[in-house]
């Protein structure tokens, strides 16, 4: 699958806003060589929990080609993760960095930085397939954690088209720390997502965040 993500051309102002990002830089990362392409996939193949973003962070993953790697969200995810015995260090500066996920894996709604990380609701639905070949690639799949509203939207939506629960969506509301047991599915957890608007603000804190993961690994354990 990282191969076919990594050559996918769905959306081409995605595409050319990735290839920009990396032509022009930002002024601290100058020496760097960005990705700039879509980013695929990364944890651990038999994972049991699936983290779901909203999409690659221009100077973050666009840069380093490593979901949640090089910018401040991740370093809250990944601090979050090892604390809970996802990962096995609390950081991630590169793809070379030795950073390893345990029973975990992380995906996104959108593989390619949006401008203003904003991506259109078709460029939602152009990405949806490999979301749904993320989820049929983890056999062992018993958790997912949604950062964020709209992280949360592409999971119900997957959910809704394998029919995997009926009636309303309102059902389902999206809060912090909600949890979405739903039959003969992974259990949903809601997480507002570790941007810096919710951190710098104290919507998010870290124990709010560490109570997630330590949810979703009793569950994982109860089965």
């Amino acid at each position: 699958m990282t191969a076919a993500v990594l050559d996918c051309d769905r959306c081409p102002r995605l595409r050319e806003h990735c290839r920009d990002i990396a032509r022009k830089k930002r002024a601290s990362y100058r020496s760097q060589k960005y990705h700039g392409l879509p980013v695929p996939n990364f944890g651990d193949p038999a994972a049991q929990l699936l983290i779901a973003g909203l999409a690659p962070a221009a100077h973050g993953a666009n840069r380093t080609g490593r979901m949640f790697t090089g910018d401040r969200s991740g370093d809250w995810l990944y601090r979050a993760m090892h604390r809970a015995g996802f990962a096995n260090q609390p950081t991630a500066t590169s793809r070379d960095d030795g950073l390893q996920l345990h029973n975990a894996m992380i995906t996104a709604a959108v593989h390619c930085a949006p401008p203003a990380n904003k991506p259109t609701t078709q460029e939602i639905a152009n990405c949806a397939p490999w979301l749904d070949h993320t989820v049929d690639l983890l056999p062992n799949l018993r958790v997912v954690i949604c950062l964020g509203r709209l992280g949360f939207d592409a999971i119900m939506r997957l959910y809704k088209t394998r029919g995997w629960f009926h009636g309303p969506r309102s059902a389902y509301p999206f809060a912090h720390g909600a949890e979405h047991p739903i039959a003969n599915a992974p259990t949903v957890i809601c997480s507002y997502h570790p941007s810096q608007q919710n951190t710098f603000t104290g919507r998010l804190t870290e124990p709010m965040l560490d109570s997630v993961f330590q949810r979703a690994q009793q569950i994982i354990e109860s089965h």
